[in-house]
Formats: C-alpha cells, sequence, structure tokens
C-alpha cells in the first residue's frame, strides 16, 4: 500500500539554529503513526510544514504520491490537513460554535446563520460524545475544554491527514478517553494519522509505528512498537540512558514555613486548608475542575479571595497582589504559558528577567544590563533551554522551552521562599521532566516550600513527599508518600459513582 503522506528528505533552518535535516518517514493511510523527540527537536516545526505555516527549505511533502506545496494555512487545510497544535489557536471572545465552524459559517445573504450553526455544532458533538455547550465563549471555559474544541475543530473539517501535537495535555481521564476513542475511530476510517506525545503510555496504547526525532534528525523509525522496550525510545530520545526519571531524593523536613488556613473563593465549594514544610514537597492532585489552580490563584493574590488567612515561616501575612506574593518570596508557575506565563513578543532574556529586574537598578533608575544578561545566560545554560540566543523572541521556541523559561523567571528571584508549580511538565519531553525534577529537589534541599499541581498521576507519585488529593472544589484527602498509590489516590479523586464504574 502506497503512503498516504511522506516526508522526504525535509529540511528548515532559522537563523542560527537548523530546526529540521533531512527528514523522511512515511505515514500510511488507517495508521497512528507517533512522533516522539525532546523538546526543539523538530516536531512542532514538521507539522507546521505540514500545515503551511512554514515552508521547507529543502526535500518534499508527498500526498497519495503527489508532491504538494502549502503556501498557507488555507491550501493546507483544502488539501484535506488538519493540524492540531500545542499551544492552541481560538478566537476567546467567540462561541464553542463561531469557533469551531471559523471560515465556514452557514449564511444567508452574507448573514451568519446563528441558530443553524449552533444545531449543526450540537450535531456533530453530541456524534462524537464530545459534551461542550455551542453557546459558551472560549474564554470561560477551562483549558481542557478549549483543547478540545481545537481537537473537534480538525475532526469537522473530515481531513483524511490529522496531526495531532501533545493533545492530551490538559485533558481530563473522561476527555482522554474521549479522545482516544476518535482516534480510533479515524483510524478505521483509513485516516493518516501523526500522533505527538511526551507520554509513553499513550504512544503505545494508540500508536502503530513510531519515529523519533532528535536535534532535527530522524533517529529512528519502529514499524511497529510491540517489541521495542520503552528504555530504547527514551534513550533514542535524549541520547542517553535515564534509569528512574523521578529520582526521588529524600531530605529532611523543617518547620512549617507556608500554612493557607479556611481560604473561600467561587470555585472552591468549602473553605480549604493546608500547609508546607521547609523542604517539602507537597503534590496535589485532582480531576479537571477540581479546584486546584483556582485554589492557587486565591493563596498568590491573582484572585480575590472571600475569606481565610496565610501564615509564611510562623507570621501572618496579607496577600491581595500577585506583585505582594512575590515580595514576600512567593512564586507561581501558571499552567497556562501561552495565556498567563510568556510575553510572546518579547525575548528570552526579557521573560526571564522580567521579575527580578527590579534588583538590577540602579540608583533606582537604570537598569543593568550586564546583569541581565549573565542571568539570562546562567539559567539558559542551567535548564538547557534551546535558543539561538537569549535575544531570540520567546514565541519562536517550542512550548517546553518556553515553560523553562519560565520556571527559570522565578529561579533567579534571589529569595525564594515557596513555590508553586502548576502544571510545570505539561508537553515536556522525558529528559527536560528529568532535569525539571532535579530543579525542585534543589529548591527543596535549599529550605523551599514546594506545592506542586499536576494531573499526572504517575508524576505526582513519583516526585511528592505528601499529595493532597481535591474533588469538587474541596479537599477529599490527604495521603503521606508512603501509603500513596494509584488506587488510593484514584479513590479520593473521582466521585463515588465513577469509582464503582471504573472498578466494573
Amino acid at each position: 500500500m502506497s503512503a498516504t503522506l511522506r516526508f522526504d528528505n525535509i529540511g528548515k533552518v532559522f537563523p542560527g539554529v537548523r530546526a529540521l535535516d533531512g527528514v523522511s518517514f512515511d505515514v500510511n493511510a488507517g495508521e497512528v503513526h507517533g512522533l516522539m523527540g525532546e523538546n526543539g527537536a523538530g516536531k512542532s516545526t514538521l507539522l507546521k510544514i505540514l500545515g503551511g505555516e512554514y515552508q521547507p527549505d529543502s526535500g518534499r511533502v508527498l500526498i497519495d504520491e503527489n508532491e504538494v506545496h502549502f503556501a498557507s494555512a488555507a491550501a493546507s487545510i483544502a488539501s484535506g490537513i488538519a493540524v492540531i497544535h500545542q499551544e492552541l489557536q481560538y478566537v476567546p471572545d467567540l462561541t464553542v460554535a463561531e469557533n469551531l465552524l471559523l471560515g465556514a459559517l452557514p449564511n444567508r445573504l452574507g448573514w451568519v446563520n446563528k441558530r443553524a450553526a449552533k444545531a449543526h455544532v450540537r450535531e456533530r458533538l453530541a456524534a462524537m460524545g464530545v459534551d461542550l455547550d455551542p453557546n459558551a465563549k472560549l474564554r470561560k471555559l477551562s483549558i481542557a475544554q478549549r483543547q478540545m474544541v481545537e481537537i473537534c475543530k480538525a475532526l469537522l473539517r473530515n481531513a483524511r491527514v490529522i496531526a495531532l501535537d501533545e493533545p492530551t495535555s490538559s485533558l481530563s481521564h473522561r476527555e482522554t478517553e474521549v479522545l482516544f476513542k476518535l482516534v480510533r475511530d479515524l483510524k478505521a476510517d483509513n485516516r493518516a494519522l501523526i500522533y505527538i506525545s511526551h507520554r509513553m503510555d499513550e504512544i503505545y496504547e494508540l500508536c502503530d509505528a513510531c519515529t523519533i526525532f532528535r536535534d532535527g534528525r530522524k533517529i529512528a523509525s519502529h514499524l511497529t512498537l510491540a517489541d521495542v522496550p520503552r528504555d530504547t525510545l527514551v534513550q533514542e530520545m535524549v541520547g542517553r540512558e535515564i534509569s528512574d526519571i523521578y529520582n526521588y531524593r529524600a531530605r529532611p523536613l523543617g518547620e512549617t514555613r507556608f500554612a493557607v488556613n479556611g481560604v473561600q473563593g467561587d470555585a472552591l465549594s468549602a473553605p480549604v486548608s493546608f500547609d508546607v514544610k521547609r523542604g517539602e514537597i507537597l503534590g496535589f492532585f485532582g480531576l479537571v475542575g477540581a479546584g486546584r489552580s483556582e485554589l492557587m490563584h486565591l493563596v498568590y493574590g491573582a484572585d480575590k479571595k472571600k475569606d481565610g488567612t496565610i501564615t509564611l515561616d510562623g507570621q501572618p501575612i496579607k496577600i491581595r497582589s500577585t506583585g505582594e506574593a512575590i515580595r514576600h518570596g512567593i512564586v507561581l508557575c501558571p499552567e497556562d504559558r501561552k495565556e498567563e506565563g510568556i510575553v510572546a513578543i518579547a525575548t528570552v532574556a526579557e521573560n526571564i528577567n522580567i521579575s527580578c529586574r527590579r534588583h538590577y537598578l540602579r540608583g533606582g533608575l537604570f537598569l543593568d544590563r550586564k546583569k541581565e544578561a549573565q542571568t539570562a545566560e546562567r539559567f539558559i545554560q542551567l535548564l538547557k533551554i534551546k535558543t539561538p540566543s537569549r535575544k531570540q523572541r520567546i514565541r519562536f521556541l517550542s512550548g517546553g522551552n518556553q515553560q523553562k523559561a519560565i520556571l527559570s523567571r522565578w529561579l533567579a528571584e534571589p529569595d525564594l521562599k515557596v513555590v508553586i508549580l502548576d502544571e510545570p511538565t505539561r508537553g515536556i519531553d522525558v529528559g527536560a521532566k528529568h532535569e525539571i525534577y532535579n530543579v525542585i529537589y534543589q529548591l527543596a534541599e535549599r529550605g523551599c516550600a514546594i506545592v506542586m499541581i499536576s494531573s499526572e498521576l504517575p508524576e505526582v507519585l513519583g516526585v511528592s513527599d505528601r499529595i493532597i488529593v481535591m474533588r469538587q472544589g474541596r479537599i477529599a484527602g490527604e495521603l503521606p508518600r508512603g501509603k500513596a498509590n494509584e488506587q488510593a489516590v484514584l479513590s479520593l479523586a473521582l466521585p463515588q459513582a465513577d469509582t464503582v464504574a471504573q472498578a466494573a
């Protein structure tokens, strides 16, 4: 059978970096082809070539043995290609229906037929098993719901070739199951699918074949995964062996450093209290909508709390804004790096220094550019941020490298006391995760109190000293490391009916 999609010796160069170097592989109709590699390995660049956002500097893209050239995203879509990017692309002030049908809204005499659009979208979403309100504005939806909108947008186009870049990075357990069913249905319908993920379980569960990228080159293609050990894929991706990605390091814990007592807010169904000791890594787990991120926004001063007190090193403190939190040595790495983390038009150096530059003022008026440059270079090296230079605009970096820059921003703060990490490794490769976990351990060993929110249960279990589980806007339970396992955590996270159904 001839390949539905073929990449033939694809090359792409940006100023200071070779993003792709002679990449060739095939994706057959009726196949899910996994694509793996570290952040910055070239995976997303390849998808942008397929989607018409970039043009290759060398090589060919062929569909059904015919060479194609996409001068724009519209040309790619018209050829039956759908690309779902890791960084979501939506119009926040439009509804779900309007986003899904953007560019193809039903109209009559030039006027959009909103009733017809909503009815069509409602019917198609129901057929796909997706629970979304066609009338809801995207701005009001959670990140997980926005991600499902992006996925559904591609599926509504009835594309022959579909590429998904980290599609489950923000999805709940239920939404991931819906996505997996959609992928399998598309495969059965003889579509060709490219599936990018850093989650090994997903690759082995969904993919028929897999190609590994490293530094813009194809390292290996496996036509079947049945006999390929996971360690082999990891070693091909990172170029070295990583025996234990979490590499948990026990450490002595000090006195309570950070305490939250009776915090209340709109997203919480009951007052919430918790504390973290010096040197402790406190994991927060819960399903999407459990209230974890909303709780941290209240604690950090990003949202206004209705009640509750916060204590730092035994002293009550008031946090009425994020600026006050930072001045107390409390920082937060947000879940949504695109909306709340990066300044897209600024450079990597500016993004790293954006908070700590207040310490680099001379005479209160002039910035010490030399210190800023030294800080940026230090963290680019420390976290191995892949960028041509510190002066590169951060929007041109991969999602994982943007995340490292945000983490660097807070590591550059001279007097850190509490570090809140909301999905710190979302969309990040296994090698970068290993590096970030080591940074977290180093912070804890310095006496910082670490709060880590993660939707990846193995990550929470692997890194945390203690785990708090949230459910429906309240704390459902707490588990010490020695008693925490998947069954115990999920039994707290899932409503009783879900627990029974899953067990059955």
